[in-house]
């Protein structure tokens, strides 16, 4: 999925709202990381999306979530900012892009899911087939440090 090689992805508190392009959930329930399988890929990927116009970028998070896992009841809240430079299949120049990474705690789905995505999964562990293999890993990477930093 990823179109070159040469991603570099870097964390931030904070950057003007404008910048913001996409909303990341990194999802629990019951202890278990939550991941989607999009039906037109064989990979797994974290529940996200694009802002849409007009929306806050709290808002997209929490419809992404609910439209790629069906949850229902949940908690969400701001992580980080973070930010990819470097082509990939929804960024063809290149440039830097940021997203809102949010970590969500999801305690009920709904039966079934009305969209792009074939299924969620529940995992203990990471999954080994990446949709962005680049990516993804450092943002989890990233919420788990600051999870520790904040448990001190």
């Amino acid at each position: 999925m990823v179109r070159d090689k040469m991603l570099e992805v870097k964390f931030y508190d904070t950057v003007d709202d404008s910048l913001l392009k996409f909303a990341v959930n990194i999802s629990q329930s019951n202890g278990k990381w939550v991941f989607c399988k999009h039906k037109e890929r064989d990979t797994y990927e974290i529940p996200s999306g694009h802002r849409e116009a007009g929306e806050g970028i709290l808002e997209a998070a929490e419809r992404e979530l609910k439209e790629e896992t069906g949850a229902v009841e949940f908690t969400i809240a701001p992580v980080c900012v973070y930010s990819v430079t470097g082509k990939t299949r929804v960024n063809e120049t290149g440039e830097e892009t940021y997203g809102l990474l949010c970590f969500a705690e999801i305690a009920e789905f709904c039966d079934t899911l009305e969209n792009e995505i074939e299924k969620v999964v529940l995992l203990g562990e990471m999954p080994t087939d990446w949709t962005y293999p680049q990516i993804q890993p450092k943002l989890i990477e990233e919420y788990m440090r600051r999870d520790r930093e904040r448990a001190r």
